[in-house]
């Protein structure tokens, strides 16, 4: 039977724990005479009503009237039980454990060994990487992709970046001669599952994941020029005992403290976009690892921030993403701004180019959630027509649901009734009665406007068709190409449902299936598939797919720019000189024709 914690123990802990910098990890909080308060970390409000006396240790919620002592907010906070919740703050105050009747362990004494051999494995790989790139030869290539992209050496060892090796044998030949069972190392998510003696990262440049605590819990790898066709772009750690991807963020650790006193955050999609925000001054940035913002996300930054500010992808993927963001940080009481990114597609290719001032404007210009999601509309439909303005206005509504003010409701109405052009009562109306009017237009869009059609089958549907029967072929297809290289909108459809499941790290034919909103293009799917159409020669149509479109894409090129030269005539210099550069272009567009035959 396990042994049960002394009360001696106990006690210590609740007296020697600081209370208020425990709770200070999770909320922001701010003093008042001898107490402390903020927002509280359980529920979602805007007006701090948590309180905290360190004195007695103890906190209580006026709102949603959660209580306890540090123990209690800690199990609450982490999801842990209350010895593993002793058994956490007693290491971090450096009191010994006792157990009633002499007992020296018990299961939640050995589930936290546990973990802290896989921190302090997680944190020894991280200094290996770390070695790698900075000191020998095999990390260079490493070393100088980070330095072209604009990464000083101060940030590369802040974010203690690292080199995997390329020989996948010799992580664990090195740590088993550091005395780390096989058993231990099998299941510590280093290794392959399949081949455990083979890494899991090999040839990357490393990123370490770290906790809120500063510890190295998780990886994230990524592929270095030039990548083989096959290979992933990135690799983040498998969800573990002490890593969950959807209670994580990156460079959470290291923008905690600047969170706080700016009251606001950067979401980003990528390790390297955060790094370079960081560099450039901006060290309030975090990314998702492979997921989408999930509630768990917010409820991290909730405590800390008042305003999020997006800054996703512009294409069709990272625009959704971004809505879904928005909706998600609205319906938690937080501001939202979006970054549109000018002068780069991402900001680390902005701080290269241009420098940190030039990205810190990008950010100073955020535009207002309401702004952006309006201008998207305009562009999603054809808004000088009825109809078009009715699919818009309904889509804005969940926006506007999502507010938590009554005067924000009626203020983002009155823009959007501006924005379109509408009658005020008309919008209104259709407002307050949205689900019937949802309806009303779904039934006209399925009796009159939208006809049934059959998704009928061309080579940009078969390379993408090619894929769901291989979906490991995913990576390469959309290193080769994007979603705006297809003409065929259901080819466009599945391309995007494809790039929303692998960004999700969710890329099974089901969840593609449920990413196609399009019943046709469903059933095309499934029938296609079920018949095996791609089952012997997929990985063939996808090359010959892969070089169709490529090939399209650069006669469509290459026939803009014999318009140019056919309406230039060259008269300056200047214009000679240009001449000679389209005609350079066209050579560099027909070699690569030639390439594609």
């Amino acid at each position: 039977m396990p042994g049960y914690i002394s009360k001696e123990t106990i006690d210590a802990v609740k007296n020697k724990t600081d209370i208020v910098s425990v709770v200070n990890e999770y909320t922001r909080l701010e003093r008042r005479g001898s107490d402390w308060w903020g927002c509280c970390p359980f529920h979602n409000e805007k007006s701090p009503s948590f309180h905290v006396e360190p004195d007695k240790c103890f906190y209580y919620c006026f709102g949603c009237h959660a209580s306890g002592d540090v123990i209690t907010f800690v199990m609450e906070m982490e999801k842990i039980s209350y010895p593993e919740a002793v058994l956490q703050l007693a290491k971090k105050a450096g009191i010994e454990v006792k157990y009633k009747d002499g007992a020296v362990h018990s299961e939640d004494f050995k589930k936290n060994e546990e973990l802290d051999q896989i921190l302090d494995l997680y944190e020894r790989t991280a200094s290996l990487f770390h070695y790698f790139l900075l000191e020998t030869e095999q990390g260079k290539r490493a070393l100088e992709y980070v330095t072209k992209r604009g990464l000083t050496l101060e940030t590369i060892k802040k974010f203690k970046l690292g080199y995997a090796p390329a020989d996948r044998k010799w992580l664990k030949a090195f740590l088993l001669k550091k005395n780390f069972s096989n058993e231990f190392l099998n299941k510590s998510g280093l290794f392959s599952q399949k081949y455990p003696d083979y890494s899991f990262f090999s040839d990357r440049l490393m990123f370490p994941i770290f906790n809120r605590k500063d510890q190295v819990v998780a990886f994230g790898g990524r592929v270095l020029p030039p990548a083989s066709e096959d290979q992933r772009k990135y690799l983040n750690s498998g969800d573990m005992l002490q890593f969950k991807k959807r209670e994580t963020l990156f460079g959470f650790n290291f923008a905690k403290k600047s969170i706080r006193e700016n009251k606001k955050i950067i979401f980003c999609e990528g390790n390297m976009d955060v790094i370079a925000y960081h560099q450039c001054g901006l060290d309030f940035a975090v990314a998702t690892l492979g997921t989408a913002m999930t509630e768990e996300h917010v409820n991290m930054i909730r405590g800390f921030a008042d305003t999020v500010l997006l800054s996703f992808d512009s294409d069709s993927a990272g625009q959704k993403a971004t809505v879904k963001a928005i909706l998600l940080c609205r319906k938690a009481g937080l501001q939202v701004k979006v970054i549109v990114l000018s002068g780069g597609k991402d900001p680390a290719e902005i701080m290269l180019k241009f420098g940190a001032e030039v990205l810190k404007k990008n950010v100073d210009d955020a535009r207002l959630d309401s702004a952006f999601l309006l201008s998207k509309l305009a562009k999603d439909y054809p808004v000088e027509t009825a109809d078009g303005k009715t699919k818009a206005a309904l889509e804005f509504f969940p926006y506007i649901d999502s507010l938590q003010s009554d005067i924000q409701k009626e203020s983002c109405l009155e823009q959007l009734v501006q924005a379109f052009n509408l009658n005020p009562e008309a919008v209104r109306r259709d407002f307050n009665n949205r689900e019937q009017a949802r309806e009303r237009v779904g039934s006209s869009q399925s009796t009159v406007k939208q006809p049934v059609r059959e998704v009928k089958l061309n080579s940009e549907l078969r390379v993408l068709l090619a894929v769901i029967a291989d979906l490991s072929q995913f990576a390469k297809v959309r290193n080769e190409i994007s979603v705006n290289d297809f003409d065929d909108s259901a080819a466009k459809s599945i391309f995007i449902a494809l790039e929303e499941c692998f960004r999700a790290d969710d890329l099974t034919f089901v969840s593609v299936l449920n990413h196609c909103n399009d019943k046709e293009l469903q059933q095309l799917i499934t029938k296609v598939i079920e018949a095996k159409e791609f089952s012997k020669n997929e990985n063939q149509i996808v090359q010959d797919g892969i070089r169709l479109i490529k090939r399209k894409k650069l006669e469509k090129q290459r026939e803009k720019l014999m318009n140019r030269i056919r309406q230039l005539k060259p008269a300056t210099v200047q214009e000679q000189q240009l001449m000679q550069e389209l005609l350079a272009e066209k050579m560099n567009i027909d070699r690569k024709l030639n390439s594609t035959m």
